[in-house]
């Protein structure tokens, strides 16, 4: 098989900055280093204009090709149209279904506005959970890095008020299990360290500020380190995430969205790339939203999706090195 991964790459809502992304990564992929072909799935029309707009030469071959999916309805720079909600998802499903097939090793996703594909009336709660369910993958886990800093979720696109109630011992085994896994297979750490967190502010203090850490999550380290896993805490998240902590893990597992995403990207926004472990292919995709504000302007920047495409070469790589 080629050593050299073929990518398919989503452009994402056609209204926000996902179009602006693509022809950036387009007109300079030579240059990125990544040793990758990228198909991008998008309409032609779309990228050629918004290439147009930006004073971009988009090339017409080479490494980065075009796979024309037309639009269903005009797009301006800035305005969701909920027309094309359903476009937006058929590129995701196309991805998937070449990433399956053996056409692409991986895929890439630039961002998609999830508040439109709901008022198209389809549920969507995010990329993460859509590929999971359309993979018959029961436990995906959503993880970003950004370089050495590495931070999964135990819990995604949740209320707060729905997490506590969320965290079961099943989902901590299948999760600590997917982080052991996928970290061996993908990253080539042998034995990958894992950090957990509490829940609860000081891990629970000792049961006086929440028992989740006593009844479920403590429990589920313990078995995962009779399994063999590297995993300690949990720890208190406001402690854990100082360099010197973090300097002694491979990986942080945080309770929910917004206990372990903020760190992340205070330290790498801009940079920093979204990997779906836990399905049956290779997905990442950058760390921003849609950035209707930015459409058209100039004024994106693509090094999320640059790290993003960087990391799902190696990934696939790696994949391709250990097949038989």
């Amino acid at each position: 098989m080629n050593a050299r991964p073929r990518l398919a790459l989503t452009c994402g809502e056609p209204a926000g900055i996902g179009p602006d992304l693509c022809v950036l990564i387009g007109a300079s992929l030579p240059a990125l280093g990544a040793d990758c072909e990228i198909e991008c799935l998008a309409d032609e029309s779309l990228l050629r204009g918004r290439a147009a707009q930006l004073g971009i030469d988009l090339p017409a071959g080479g490494a980065f090709r075009i796979r024309h999916v037309p639009l269903s309805a005009p797009v301006t720079p800035g305005r969701l149209d909920a027309r094309n909600a359903r476009w937006v998802l058929s590129l995701l499903d196309m991805a998937l279904a070449g990433c399956r097939s053996g056409q692409y090793q991986a895929m890439v996703t630039a961002p998609v506005q999830k508040s439109i594909i709901n008022d198209a009336g389809i549920a969507f709660t995010g990329h993460t959970e859509y590929l999971a369910d359309h993979c018959g993958s029961t436990r995906p886990v959503m993880l970003l890095a950004a370089g050495s800093l590495r931070v999964a979720l135990a819990t995604t696109h949740l209320p707060l008020s729905a997490v506590s109630g969320a965290i079961t011992g099943t989902l901590l085994d299948e999760t600590l299990d997917i982080l052991q896994h996928d970290l061996r297979a993908f990253w080539g750490i042998t034995a990958p360290r894992i950090a957990v967190t509490g829940l609860n502010p000081h891990a629970g203090e000792s049961g006086h500020l929440g028992r989740e850490e006593i009844d479920t999550i403590r429990p589920a380290i313990a078995r995962a380190v009779a399994r063999g896993i590297r995993a300690t805490g949990p720890w208190p998240a406001d402690t854990l995430f100082t360099p010197r902590q973090l300097s002694q893990v491979d990986v942080v597992l945080a309770m929910y969205h917004d206990q372990g995403l903020p760190v992340l990207k205070h330290a790498g926004f801009g940079n920093a790339v979204n990997v779906t472990l836990g399905l049956p292919v290779i997905r990442t995709s950058v760390d921003h939203g849609t950035a209707l504000e930015l459409a058209g302007t100039g004024r994106a920047e693509d090094g999320s999706l640059r790290a993003a495409i960087q990391l799902a070469a190696q990934l696939a790589r790696s994949r391709l090195a250990a097949a038989p």
